[in-house]
C-alpha cells in the first residue's frame, strides 16, 4: 500500500519530527488534522475533523473506506501506529498506541480502548464503553472475550514490523477540504435516459457519486464517498434537509423504490437498500436496512443494526439488534446526533463558492 500512496507534506509549520503523511488521492480529509509523521490514509477513507478534533497519532493507518469523524464535543483520539481496518468507523473515541481495530468495526462516541488492544471484525464498541489494555474484543454489541495472550502479543509485534515501540512522535496540523471546485455537485451519472435531479440548495461533496433515477431535495447533504444507485426500474426519492454521511451506499433492486423523507439522517458507513424510512429518523452508523423494510417517523436505528426485509416498525421505534428488534418507543422526535453535519459546518469542509 506504501508504493501507491503519495507523501504529502503538511503546508502547516511543523510542531517538530518528519511531517510526512501518506494520502490516498480518492481519500479525503475534511477540516483540520493533527496527524504524526508516517500516518495513512489510504484509498476512500473519510476524516471528518472540526477544529482540530481528529488526532492521528504517527505510524497509524486508516484503511480503505473507513471512517473517522471528530468535532470539538466528541473529539476522536488515535494513538501510535494504530491500525483502522477496511470500513471501520471511529466517531468521538480515544483508541490507545498499537491497537488493531478490525475491518468493519464500529466505535461509537466516548469509548475508550487502552493500549494494544485487538478489536475483531464487525464488532460494535457502544457509546462510553472502556476497553482495558491488551483485550481481545469481538461481537456487536461488544464484549471483552479475554486478555491478549503471549500469542496474540507476537502475532501483533508481528504485524508491526517485529517491534511495539512507539516513537513518541509530536503531531502536525494540517487543513484540507473538499475540493468543490473540481465537482461543485459531485458526480452525477446517467442511466438508461434517467438523470439524477439535485435541488440547486442541496450539498454533494465531490466524491459523492449518483446514477440514475434519483431525487435529492433542498438542503439535502451528500457526503463524501457516498454511493446512491437508482440503476433499477425503480425511484430513488430523497426529501429535503437529508444528510446521507461519508461512505454509505443507497441502492435497490428492480421493482422497488427507496425513500427517504424530509429530515431523515444516514450515518456514515450505511447499507441502505430498497426500503421507506419516515421523516426524521435518524440511522446511526454502519446500520443495514434491507429491502422491503419500513421505518415511521422519528425512529431511531441503533449503529450497526440489520433491519431485515420486508420488516415494519412504527414511529417513534428505537430500533437495534443484529437482526433488529424494537427495543423501545421515543416519547419526542429524536434531535440530530452530535456526529451529524450542521448547514454552518459546511465551509469550513469544503470551498463554497
Amino acid at each position: 500500500m506504501g508504493t501507491s500512496l503519495p507523501l504529502v507534506s503538511p503546508p502547516a509549520a511543523s510542531t517538530g519530527g518528519a511531517a510526512h503523511f501518506r494520502l490516498a488521492s480518492s481519500a479525503r480529509v475534511l477540516g483540520k488534522v493533527l496527524l504524526g509523521p508516517g500516518a495513512i490514509i489510504a484509498q476512500g477513507a473519510v476524516i471528518r475533523s472540526h477544529a482540530g478534533a481528529v488526532r492521528l497519532g504517527a505510524g497509524s493507518a486508516v484503511l480503505e473506506n473507513a471512517v473517522v469523524i471528530g468535532t470539538p464535543e466528541l473529539p476522536t483520539s488515535v494513538g501510535e501506529r494504530v491500525v483502522l481496518g477496511h470500513r471501520s468507523i471511529v466517531i468521538g473515541a480515544e483508541v490507545g498506541p498499537l491497537c488493531e481495530v478490525g475491518n468493519g468495526a464500529i466505535i461509537m462516541p466516548g469509548a475508550r480502548l487502552g493500549a494494544r488492544c485487538m478489536v475483531g471484525e464487525g464488532a460494535l464498541i457502544p457509546a462510553g464503553m472502556v476497553v482495558p489494555d491488551e483485550s481481545v474484543v469481538v461481537d456487536r454489541p461488544a464484549r471483552i472475550l479475554r486478555r491478549a495472550n503471549a500469542e496474540d502479543l507476537e502475532r501483533l509485534r508481528t504485524l508491526r514490523d517485529g517491534s511495539l515501540a512507539l516513537p513518541g512522535q509530536p503531531l502536525t496540523a494540517f487543513s484540507a477540504r473538499d475540493r468543490a471546485e473540481d465537482a461543485p455537485m459531485g458526480q452525477l451519472y446517467t442511466f438508461r435516459d434517467k438523470h439524477p435531479l439535485v435541488h440547486p440548495m442541496a450539498t454533494l461533496f465531490s466524491t459523492a457519486e449518483v446514477t440514475g433515477d434519483v431525487i435529492i431535495g433542498q438542503g439535502s447533504i451528500i457526503g463524501p464517498g457516498v454511493k446512491i444507485v437508482g440503476d433499477s426500474h425503480g425511484p430513488v426519492r430523497i426529501g429535503a434537509g437529508v444528510q446521507i454521511l461519508a461512505n454509505s451506499v443507497l441502492h435497490l433492486l428492480p421493482d422497488n423504490q427507496l425513500v427517504l423523507e424530509d429530515g431523515v439522517i444516514i450515518g456514515p458507513g450505511c447499507m441502505v437498500h430498497g426500503c421507506h424510512v419516515g421523516a426524521g429518523t435518524v440511522v446511526e452508523p454502519g446500520a443495514i436496512l434491507c429491502d422491503g423494510s419500513t421505518l415511521g417517523r422519528g425512529c431511531v436505528v441503533g449503529a450497526g443494526s440489520l433491519v431485515k426485509q420486508r420488516s415494519s416498525f412504527p414511529d417513534g421505534a428505537r430500533v437495534e439488534g443484529f437482526p433488529a428488534v424494537q427495543t423501545g418507543t421515543l416519547s419526542a422526535p429524536p434531535s440530530p446526533p452530535r456526529w451529524a453535519l450542521r448547514p454552518e459546518d459546511l465551509p469550513g469542509l469544503r470551498r463554497v463558492s
